[in-house]
């Protein structure tokens, strides 16, 4: 498996289509790597290499023998590395934070602890290739090809290691380590602050889709989340009561709204315990009997806890009792197992046996805070420095990036083990390449309110789903609302507002802004074509009655959206099944599907939603700007460009499109523009009130015309773990455009199939034909 070459590297072909090299570090059966599944297993015997080394560079190879990338240069230079200790009696000292309490020891000293090396890899690109990936950040950056990234975790950026180029070719950096990717005059630099060698990956494919597939076979098969999951999701900053919690609910079954989750923010402990896992037993008097109420409704909760703790609770004593504790903080040791093993203890003591469905882990990178003060954000290079500096007082200086990970990886497996039943639901604000193992989904932290910020979230989301991660999501409507305030959050804080440069939303007075209910809608309309849906945000209340009533613009086209996500839900079900069976992703660039389509390379502000939807979101206002100022002359417009080789049908119209062209489609506020490709077959759901209402029943298949197409139907149990044993129905359905007949595949798995069917075929702009069927789950085939 192994080649000693004038390279000075290990390089080993794990794979037909993986290639790593390793640097320094010790014997190839010693390493290990937190990033790759244990399940991945190298192959033996590979006929060829798709390496070579020459003149001291490695040059990778593409199946059909074509260089398609060089690693020009490497070095590991020496550096020492300092461990924080506490010289005599600690003088502990308290910070108020957009993360809660934090304890700091004021009198640590530092001293020298070993070497370590910092890394440093060059690779040479083509001037002309887009390069991708690198996780979710603050500003819109989509190709990264002449331009730089600082890789570290903080509240609004969530980094990955791995880079996508439009020359079918991925890199992944098997660091935990906080880094710096930078581009230009045709070459990619990646420098790691501190590393004990280094490792990387080459992925070549001849797709995205290929690419992205060996990828999570390398580092862990995303997890299927539970069906409700793919619901609607209500929460805001904050819900103060289980009495609260439960009326909001009733609120929503009230005025006929769906909803499947629910969620409790901070501040569900006792004043001044920070991040305890024990509820104010005043206001969560009896956490079994309000669950019990939520689940009557047939809503979930989503419970957020925190790794930080203050003194004085006893989940924070028993961490510093065990000596569970990162140096010098208030936070758990989450690399250790024993430390995750008793975090999970402490949640399941109160939440957990209670019932409660979901965690919701804030601040999963703990040290982030260096930068969210004062009132001008700091330059990035400066940010990077500061949050780095900051950490390696904490954390080992090899693993600054991967905390978030380890957090997670806890959950699941102890979440496994005392229940299997329910599948794991963990919303985290960081975690790491190979977290899909651990049921998690990201999102975007903490933004604020504007035009611009709903414009780069889009980038951003792509770009995410662009990393290997599948599963991401963000705050509708931005997290900050308001300008310029900052509240007391239950802890000492000796001023009350002043300005801050993350707290930046453009409406002071939230919905009451006319202008902040155009853009809410705008974004909802986006959540909406996300893998999880949810509202969330602070300053101003984010229920859909909160937007005006029944014959208002805003609540009618917040509840159009709500319902059509809860229509689509076979199909996003579907989608989700494709995602942990075949490794495809959600949010699709149009460089997946695309890529022959020179026109696409650049194009960030579209994105497919599973293989058949183009989703074109607004981002511009046309009807108010703040202070419910009206905007007068505005086109109700957004021009989209139709990918080429393909059909496209306007969902709303089914009018027919070529492709290749960029069109200019109405979008009132009760519209985006979103079209279906032509030979996509879409499941689509009777009307629900939450997501297992039917029980992933069909209520018809809508065939877009035009092309062939394939779908595979998948239903299963929607809340347990049996479908890994096989308890799950999987339909491959098969359209012929030029037969008109649609083949229902023999059914696999061993759940029930449906059998019932009511079938359309859409072309010309209008429904061609509608058929009755009854499937009795082996091949056949239905001829319109």
């Amino acid at each position: 498996m192994g080649a000693e070459d004038k390279c000075s590297a290990r390089i080993m072909q794990v794979s037909e289509n993986i290639v790593k090299v390793v640097y320094g570090g010790g014997k190839e059966e010693t390493e290990n790597s937190i990033l790759i599944s244990e399940d991945f297993k190298p192959e033996s015997n590979l006929a060829t290499n798709k390496y070579l080394c020459e003149g001291g560079r490695i040059l990778f190879k593409n199946k059909r023998g074509e260089v398609v990338l060089e690693e020009t240069g490497h070095s590991l230079t020496e550096k020492e590395v300092f461990t924080y200790y506490v010289d005599g009696e600690p003088i502990v000292k308290y910070k108020q934070t957009a993360n809660g309490e934090v304890t700091y020891v004021e009198n640590a000293v530092y001293k020298p602890s070993g070497t370590a090396y910092e890394g440093k890899l060059t690779f040479s690109i083509t001037e002309d290739e887009g390069i991708y990936g690198l996780g979710q950040h603050e500003d819109g950056v989509y190709n990264y090809n002449g331009r730089k990234e600082y890789l570290f975790q903080a509240n609004m950026k969530i980094s990955i290691p791995f880079m996508l180029s439009s020359r079918n070719y991925g890199i992944l950096i098997d660091t935990e380590g906080a880094m710096i990717f930078d581009s230009e005059r045709g070459k990619v630099e990646f420098t790691i602050d501190t590393t004990d060698k280094l490792s990387y990956y080459v992925i070549t494919g001849e797709s995205f889709e290929e690419i992205i597939k060996e990828l999570r076979c390398l580092t862990g098969r995303a997890q299927m989340l539970p069906r409700w999951a793919y619901g609607y999701v209500q929460s805001k900053e904050r819900y103060k009561s289980a009495e609260e919690l439960v009326n909001i609910v009733l609120q929503f079954r009230k005025a006929g709204i769906p909803i499947d989750c629910i969620v409790q923010d901070w501040l569900s402990w006792e004043d001044g315990l920070w991040g305890e896992k024990r509820v104010d037993k005043k206001r969560y008097p009896d956490l079994k009997e309000l669950i019990n109420k939520l689940h009557k409704e047939h809503v979930k909760l989503m419970v957020s806890v925190w790794p930080n703790m203050a003194e004085g609770g006893s989940n924070h004593q028993e961490f510093k009792e065990k000596g569970l504790l990162l140096p010098n903080s208030n936070t758990y040791n989450a690399y250790s197992k024993e430390a995750r093993d008793v975090y999970w203890r402490q949640y399941e003591d109160e939440w957990f046996s209670a019932g409660a469905d979901a965690l919701w882990c804030d601040n999963s990178e703990p040290f982030s805070d260096a930068d969210w003060s004062g009132e001008t954000k700091r330059p990035e290079e400066v940010r990077y420095q500061l949050i780095v500096d900051e950490s390696k007082k904490f954390m080992d200086w090899t693993r600054l990036n991967s905390y978030g990970l380890f957090h997670s990886k806890g959950i699941y497996e102890n979440w496994r083990k005392t229940n299997n039943s329910k599948r794991v639901t963990n919303l985290t604000r960081s975690s790491y390449l190979s977290g899909q193992q651990h049921g998690a989904v990201l999102w975007s932290g903490d933004t604020s309110a504007k035009w611009s910020a709903l414009r780069k979230q889009i980038t951003e989301g792509i770009k995410f789903s662009m990393s290997g991660m599948p599963y991401w999501t963000l705050d509708i409507g931005g997290f900050f609302t308001v300008k310029d305030k900052w509240e007391n959050r239950g802890c000492n804080c000796s001023d009350k507002k002043y300005k801050l440069w993350f707290w930046d939303g453009d409406y002071n007075d939230g919905v009451g802004d006319l202008g902040y209910r155009e853009l809410y809608v705008r974004w909802l309309q986006y959540g909406a074509f996300l893998p999880m849906f949810r509202s969330h945000g602070t300053d101003t209340p984010r229920e859909p009655w909160n937007f005006g009533e029944p014959g208002d613009i805003f609540y009618d086209t917040i509840l159009k959206f709500i319902k059509l996500r809860y229509r689509l839900l076979p199909y996003i079900y579907s989608t989700a099944a494709d995602v942990y069976q075949n490794h495809s992703t959600m949010i699709r660039s149009l460089m997946f599907d695309f890529a022959k389509d020179k026109n696409v390379k650049d194009i960030d502000d579209s994105f497919m939603f599973g293989k058949a939807f183009l989703v074109c979101p607004v981002t511009e206002p046309m009807y108010y700007e703040a202070n419910s100022v009206p905007l007068v002359n505005t086109e109700k417009t957004r021009e989209v460009y139709l990918p080429e080789h393909t059909q496209w049908f306007d969902f709303w119209t089914d009018k027919q499109y070529g492709g290749g062209q960029a069109v200019t489609c109405k979008a009132e506020l009760d519209t985006i523009p979103l079209f279906v490709k032509a030979g996509s077959i879409v499941p689509l759901s009777r009307p629900l009130m939450y997501a297992d209402e039917k029980n992933g029943e069909v209520s018809e298949l809508i065939i877009y015309g035009g092309e062939d197409g394939e779908f595979v139907l998948y239903n299963d149990e929607g809340d347990n773990y049996s479908y890994e044993k096989g308890n799950f129905s999987a339909i491959k359905l098969t359209y012929r455009d030029n037969e008109k007949t649609l083949t229902f595949g023999k059914a696999c798995g061993g759940f029930r199939y449906q059998e019932n069917f009511k079938i359309k075929l859409i072309g010309g702009g209008e429904v061609s034909k509608t058929i009755e069927f009854v499937y009795k789950g082996e091949e056949e085939a239905v001829k319109f």
